[in-house]
């Protein structure tokens, strides 16, 4: 007994027959057609019978149930014809020889299945809404009717014909082309006995005869470069261990407790002897227990989406789904961060929706025109770059970027995401001359299409993942960057101090005698400190392109430039705002960062530089174990000057607190080389005070001046406050004073 058919023949028009060479079978053959399913598969024909026929270019003789198929004279189809009432497998399974080779092969027909994604799928990508589009579109391995094999599905609008292509039909466009889903712009087509690891693209022929091939751009899985093809992925579902994380994430208070990044390129972390790549398992061995060691809360990477180019440092992506394959595969990744989840770590990663690169591969004129960019060079280009910007007023495009940015966290755990260049879509004019840009429908320079999608991805990713972070880049004055979408803001969590790193390096750059001129350079971060949440960003791209690294920024002989950055890093720690530093900053690295080596990791047999890195890690434990430091980043009853006026001695005071007004840290730092004793300051109670951390301490290579007994303040108002005392300042130092234990 036959199983009935799940899905129906098609029936010919009433009163019509089909010719041996109709126009349609001449369309497929030549690869034009839009609907290979008008001619392909089961069709019943008027007279009740069925016909079988199949199109394979590559076959000398195919077979079905047993029996030869007659092949369309002059054609690469085979046909079989079944009287009226023959039970009919739905699935037929085909025989066929290969011209070339002789040899037979089995599968069944493609052109037998119905349509698989449902209309309600079809709607919701319509109208952007369909936030888990990656379950959808791309190629995904299944079991339809009892058949296993994969489904292919792609957005491509206004085309003549989509055909999957790859190493499992010669990357023949003819032979499985898919079928088109009405005014969807949605093409599918299921390919049975296809499995996990084939190579795949799409073929596209444009409305204008245009012929493309192109990566799935929903592939969740690239062989690794310079291939520049999709890969079948291996759905196998991941077995994480991280829930306990995923738990207490949910209700991370991250405006009150510390968030302390250390930013990291995977590729140029550390490398093999040979120049080879860490792989994602070999960094939870040594990563995870760096990072430990030296107290951050959290690492962010830079992107690990795919991308052709190593020099462009993952910000040229050309794969938004799939993890790069140079470190491993998608479940080798889940299985970092998994690590670090269970280490305590949490795990940030660079998302990049700003532009994308124009290699003709991918996304780039996707159908042969203009598709997720732009028509418009003045809306779709960044010439400064030569990226192309995403149309962002788009339903489908939009749906593919915040989408994208659902799949990080739900696939892969991820814990935040920091936004790159978000000032670049926020304004149309960004990096353009007059002529070169567009105004908005009110004649403004805001890209309010760019607004509209910002906020709905910050909306739908904390409304699906509470505790998760999104941190913008952005560097201009736009208000409310970092407020609730409710309240008019852009609804990211937190946002890079950009003025706060720009002023601060420029300061400390500066010979320590010209540093008293530009004192405001310090203290103007404090106008403007509780507008945003504020992250305080030292990032890769402060010690690239000629900027000189952190340490080789400082000025003064070697001694002074240790220091100097000593100093520098306790500012870091004492300003209001969650602390980000990338990889080498933590042991005062001598070069610029280069992807193309590894961090000078011998620098660490250098007593100098060890102790930039233990000075750093004592700034983290200090930072996570005082509330004073964390609980108020973003909320001026964190922070009060004793005194921002000492220009001519280039000195510094002030008071970090937290919700406990008694657990209050006093900071002092000295930006001149010359030691100050008996330098009286104004303290906030008259108890005992400790030093908690001194940035001149022999343990980190400086002259060990300081104040190593306790200091008890005089009831002598000084600077507002009704106690005072008499401190030891360190060249070139800062200290942390606490009440005493």
């Amino acid at each position: 007994m036959k199983a009935a058919p799940t899905t129906s023949p098609r029936h010919a028009p009433p009163g019509t027959s089909l010719p041996a060479i109709s126009e349609p079978i001449l369309r497929v053959q030549a690869g034009t057609h839009h609907d290979p399913f008008e001619v392909l598969g089961l069709l019943v024909q008027p007279d009740g019978s069925i016909l079988i026929r199949v199109f394979l270019p590559a076959a000398e003789a195919v077979e079905v149930a047993g029996d030869r198929m007659i092949r369309v004279a002059g054609t690469d189809f085979f046909e079989r014809k079944l009287p009226p009432g023959t039970a009919v497998d739905p699935h037929p399974v085909l025989r066929w020889q290969d011209k070339q080779a002789g040899s037979w092969h089995t599968t069944h027909c493609p052109y037998s299945f119905g349509p698989q994604l449902g209309e309600m799928d079809l709607y919701l990508i319509g109208e952007g809404r369909h936030f888990e589009v990656w379950k959808i579109l791309g190629a995904r391995v299944k079991t339809i009717d009892g058949v296993e094999g994969c489904l292919f599905a792609v957005w491509a609008p206004a085309v003549q014909r989509v055909s999957v292509v790859g190493d499992f039909n010669e990357w023949d466009g003819r032979r499985h082309p898919m079928r088109c889903r009405g005014t969807s712009g949605i093409w599918e087509l299921f390919v049975p006995e296809l499995t996990a690891g084939h190579a795949y693209k799409y073929e596209i022929l444009g409305r204008h005869g245009q012929l493309v091939r192109k990566t799935d751009p929903y592939a969740r899985q690239m062989f690794m470069r310079p291939e520049t093809t999709s890969c079948v992925p291996n759905d196998t579902p991941y077995a994480w261990q991280d829930g306990t994380w995923i738990a207490a994430r949910a209700h991370f208070d991250w405006q009150h407790r510390p968030v302390s990044i250390y930013e990291l390129h995977p590729g140029s972390w550390r490398r093999h002897a040979d120049g080879g790549f860490y792989t994602w398992g070999e960094l939870v061995a040594e990563l995870i227990p760096y990072v430990l060691d030296l107290g951050y809360t959290h690492i962010e990477l830079m992107p690990v989406a795919e991308h052709p180019l190593d020099a462009s440092w993952g910000y040229q992506v050309s794969g938004y789904y799939a993890p790069t394959a140079r470190y491993g595969s998608a479940d080798d990744f889940r299985a970092f961060v998994d690590a670090c989840h269970q280490a305590g770590i949490g795990v940030l990663l660079d998302w990049v929706p700003a532009h994308f690169p124009k290699d003709d591969f991918a996304l780039a004129r996707f159908t042969g025109e203009p598709v997720y960019e732009h028509a418009d060079p003045r809306r779709g280009e960044h010439q400064e770059w030569g990226t192309l910007v995403f149309d962002f007023g788009r339903n489908e495009v939009r749906n593919f970027l915040v989408a994208n940015a659902l799949y990080w966290l739900d696939e892969f755990h991820i814990d935040g995401l920091r936004v790159d260049a978000v000032a670049s879509m926020l304004y149309l004019d960004y990096s353009r001359q007059p002529g070169e840009w567009l105004p908005n429908q009110y004649g403004g320079r805001e890209n309010i299409e760019a607004v509209q999608f910002l906020r709905e991805m910050n909306t739908e990713v904390h409304g699906r993942f509470p505790g998760v972070l999104t941190i913008a880049e952005e560097s201009t004055a736009w208000p409310a960057v970092s407020r609730p979408v409710e309240l008019g803001g852009l609804g990211f969590s937190m946002k890079w101090n950009m003025g706060w790193m720009n002023d601060s390096l420029d300061y400390i750059e500066k010979e320590p005698i010209y540093r008293k001129y530009q004192h405001n350079q310090l203290t103007f971060s404090q106008m403007y400190a509780w507008t945003e949440n504020f992250v305080l960003p030292l990032s890769h791209d402060e010690v690239v392109h000629m900027k000189k690294s952190l340490l080789d920024k400082m000025p003064g002989d070697v001694w002074q430039r240790f220091a100097n950055l000593r100093l520098f890093y306790a500012w870091h720690y004492a300003h209001p705002g969650k602390k980000l530093l990338f990889m080498g900053g933590e042991f005062g690295q001598w070069n610029e960062w280069k992807e193309a080596g590894q961090l000078d990791w011998v620098l660490l047999g250098f007593p100098a530089h060890d102790s930039i890195r233990a000075l750093l890690r004592d700034l983290n434990r200090l930072y996570r174990n005082e509330a004073a430091l964390h609980e108020f980043d973003f909320d001026p009853r964190g922070f009060r000057w004793i005194d921002c006026h000492d220009a001519d001695q280039s000195v510094l005071s002030l008071v970090r607190q937290g919700r406990d007004a008694s657990a209050q840290l006093v900071v002092l730092l000295n930006f001149t080389p010359v030691p100050r004793r008996g330098y009286r300051i104004g303290m906030p109670s008259g108890a005992a005070w400790c030093e908690a951390l001194n940035t001149d301490s022999m343990y980190y290579g400086g002259s060990n001046l300081g104040n190593g007994q306790p200091l008890h303040p005089q009831n002598l108002p000084w600077m507002g406050f009704d106690h005072s005392v008499e401190v030891t300042l360190p060249p070139l130092g800062a200290i942390f004073l606490k009440p005493c234990s």
